[in-house]
């Protein structure tokens, strides 16, 4: 059996962006050669495993869809943490973006450097004359579609299988807000 399709998403305008602005103790840089390594280590944590150096300069790095200023990882403590690219597709709609390869070290998740990382794509697409952005994501990414949703994508539905997925989506956030509102009111 096949796995279902990756659910898609879409922001429609690169318009109205939120600042680039790390949170406090991480930084944002760009791809350094020999980055290659740690890419793995954050797929490896966060999308899935088999990653290696070589897989990643195979497979992502020497495609011509990489630009390495537009692949981004937020550091901790000078070590990358959390990735993202902005990836220049071919074959999309003109003057759309892709934000590719997102993810974050678990020891990281929760501190705004999904968000980060992903912005900065964002920013890359606005300032090389990029009008729009999507990505692919799966369902049991919900911080990743958290974040994404903050940042103004919007789900594209492809068929009722795909309403159906985004109706379960919407309240596992809804429900993932209620605890988390939940525990910060029990502080007070």
């Amino acid at each position: 059996m096949s796995s279902p399709r990756q659910l898609e998403m879409r922001r429609p305008d690169l318009d109205g962006l939120p600042p680039l602005e790390a949170p406090e103790g991480v930084a944002l840089r760009s791809y350094l050669p020999g980055d290659e390594a740690h890419w793995a280590r954050i797929m490896n944590d966060s999308i899935g495993e088999g990653w290696t150096a070589e897989r990643c300069r195979v497979e992502l790095i020497e495609r011509a869809e990489f630009r390495a200023e537009g692949c981004f990882f937020a550091t901790v403590d000078g070590v990358p943490q959390g990735t993202a690219t902005a990836w220049v597709k071919a074959g999309l709609a003109p003057e759309t973006g892709y934000v590719h390869m997102v993810g974050v070290s678990p020891s990281c998740r929760g501190r705004g450097l999904g968000r980060l990382v992903s912005l900065a794509a964002l920013h890359w697409f606005r300032e090389h004359g990029f009008r729009r952005a999507l990505l692919h994501t799966d369902d049991w990414r919900l911080p990743a579609l958290g974040v994404y949703f903050q940042l103004g994508f919007e789900p594209v539905l492809f068929d009722a299988e795909h309403a159906r997925r985004w109706e379960v989506v919407r309240s596992h956030l809804a429900a993932r807000r209620a605890r988390y509102e939940d525990r910060a009111g029990e502080g007070e």
